[in-house]
């Protein structure tokens, strides 16, 4: 929690405002039973309407200045709140951002969005009800048994009793039923991940006829966390008959003492009510501070969860140069390996190969062979386990972020449109014109469907949910090429696309890629035939480098391949 409070440091006068604004508010509270058992004994009991006419005025008074206090406390509590969890959001997302791919594989998506979202929300609830209750309810519950103490001392041995036994209760309820509401809260958990995965695979389960399974399944986790809930209930119950018991009967051993002392002149009438009054603002703040309790306990474990991740240092660090050393090699991998951390197993193992400037490489391989865990070595989402990776003669570790992802443009196998317009989502990778965006879209055989669909301006949903898969995968095509890199790294991306639309891009990409340095990753030997250079991958190693026609005659696998894929009749297709 303590690396956290540096992001209210810009809100030190709401912090210190908000308690103070509730701290005058609870005592024109305290003194509201006064000016009640004032109207009762000298008003009502005296006859004196002038004074209880001024005493309801003072009463309307400390109403609307305890409403003005109350405002005033709120604005700056929620203020201090607001702005506090906007800081520790701004600060994990621009802390996400910096973290390599294998930090955040290590992480989770789930884990990230929790904290960006939940985790940061319990945060800012913590500190709200802190800033307004931490210091009120304290304040209440002891002035309160002071005041009281004040009025009568006799009297007031009821609260030295009652008190502590309203403690007990509520705050023993509190810590037993606190890790029950965690179980509770692991059930609701594991439901919500039930019902968000039968959610995204409901087509799945409709084709498997699944549908009595999942339902049984759910309701048994739905059964096993109602009896959790229920345990939990059972218990919190007992708070509010056991606290109204403890509160009665203080009260009534209230009314009898007062009683007696009134009977024998010791004690007004008034003086009883105001004693009833404290007693009864007792038991409203203690059941709010335990609520308060709660509320920082959640707060706090969802800060220590917070920091765990602003804790974690990347595991990448940039140089500072944004241009190689005009070497005659665009990419040289130098022995290079890469392993997961997840993985006690190498994904690549010893890969040596050296790419010119405007050649096109293709890479083929069973599925699972390492095709993407190569090209992810390129733009450095992944680094070198082992070996050395240059870009244009210069390791890749000394040039900037911004420099490295200015020379690659990559298209991902899994197309990722965002919510916006073509346009939008075209200039993603840079500011580029009009023109240049059509021409992109050219290339990428997209034009015809963006025009019919409206052009530049034609509206993308999130995901890109309003497109075809084949659409999806040519229009991030577009996006790439738009950007002008100097590599392109096209992974698997054009799996949804039927040969004919394949062919007519591999052929437009040839032409508008002439002294661009393409990777081309396919499962197709036809995507991959007129490639300069082959890369042929098995189970993480490179099992041949050459043409199509060389690979033919001197790699296997390559040659199963291409004859699961085009041999007829005991020729190869030429």
């Amino acid at each position: 929690m303590k690396r956290l409070l540096k992001y209210l440091k810009p809100y030190v006068r709401e912090t210190v405002l908000g308690p103070l604004g509730k701290l005058c508010e609870a005592t024109l509270e305290l003194i509201v039973p006064l000016v009640v058992a004032s109207i009762i004994d000298r008003g009502i009991g005296g006859g004196d309407t002038t004074h209880a006419s001024l005493m309801v005025l003072l009463l309307v008074a400390l109403g609307c200045a305890g409403l003005f206090f109350s405002v005033f406390a709120q604005y700056y509590s929620a203020k201090a709140a607001v702005g506090f969890s906007t800081g520790i959001r701004h600060a994990l997302y621009t802390h996400i951002q910096s973290l390599s791919y294998s930090d955040l594989d290590s992480l989770g998506t789930s884990t990230v969005i929790t904290r960006m979202t939940t985790d940061s929300s319990r945060v800012q609830a913590g500190l709200n009800f802190s800033l307004r209750l931490l210091l009120r309810s304290p304040f209440v519950v002891f002035g309160a048994m002071i005041m009281a103490y004040a009025i009568d001392s006799s009297a007031g041995r009821a609260f030295a009793i009652t008190i502590p036994l309203l403690s007990i209760v509520v705050f023993g309820v509190l810590f037993i039923t606190m890790p029950l509401y965690k179980k509770v809260q692991m059930g609701v958990d594991k439901i919500l991940g039930r019902t968000r995965g039968n959610l995204s695979g409901v087509r799945v389960i409709r084709a498997f006829g699944k549908e009595d399974a999942e339902v049984n399944s759910f309701v048994s986790d739905n059964l096993t966390l109602t009896k959790k809930q229920n345990r939990a209930g059972h218990i919190s119950a007992l708070m509010n008959p056991l606290t109204y018991i403890i509160i009665n009967l203080g009260i009534i051993m209230l009314i009898h003492t007062g009683a007696l002392r009134v009977n024998s002149g010791e004690l007004s009438q008034g003086e009883v009510i105001a004693l009833y009054n404290y007693m009864s603002q007792i038991l409203v703040e203690l059941i709010k501070l335990a609520n308060l309790i709660i509320s920082i306990s959640r707060a706090l474990a969802s800060a220590s969860r917070i920091s765990d991740v602003l804790d974690i240092e990347p595991t990448q660090s940039y140089g500072e140069y944004s241009e190689g050393l005009n070497s005659e090699y665009a990419v040289e991998l130098r022995g290079a390996s890469l392993r997961y951390p997840s993985s006690p197993e190498y994904a690549l193992e010893g890969i040596s190969v050296r790419v010119k400037h405007g050649e096109t490489v293709g890479i083929i391989g069973g599925t699972g062979s390492g095709k993407s865990s190569l090209v992810n070595l390129i733009p450095r989402f992944y680094d070198v386990t082992d070996g050395e990776l240059l870009i244009d003669g210069r390791s890749i570790d000394e040039y900037s972020k911004k420099a490295l992802r200015d020379k690659i443009g990559v298209v991902p196998q899994r197309a990722v449109l965002l919510a916006g317009t073509v346009r939008e989502n075209l200039s993603f990778g840079g500011e580029c014109t009009d023109e240049e965006m059509t021409y992109a879209l050219r290339v990428a055989q997209a034009e015809d469907f963006i025009i019919e669909k409206g052009g530049l301006d034609a509206r993308v949903e999130a995901g890109g949910k309003n497109f075809s898969g084949g659409q999806r995968q040519r229009l991030t095509i577009a996006r790439a090429i738009a950007s002008k890199p100097e590599i392109l790294i096209l992974d698997d991306s054009a799996s949804a696309l039927d040969y004919a639309t394949d062919a007519r891009l591999r052929g437009a990409i040839r032409e508008f890629s002439k002294n661009m340095t393409v990777f081309i990753v396919s499962q197709r030997t036809s995507s991959v035939r007129h490639a300069d250079k082959i890369i042929v991958l098995d189970d993480g190693c490179c099992v041949g480098i050459g043409t199509h026609d060389e690979l033919l005659e001197s790699c296997e696998i390559y040659r199963e391949i291409y004859d699961s894929q085009f041999r007829r009749e005991g020729e190869y297709e030429k």
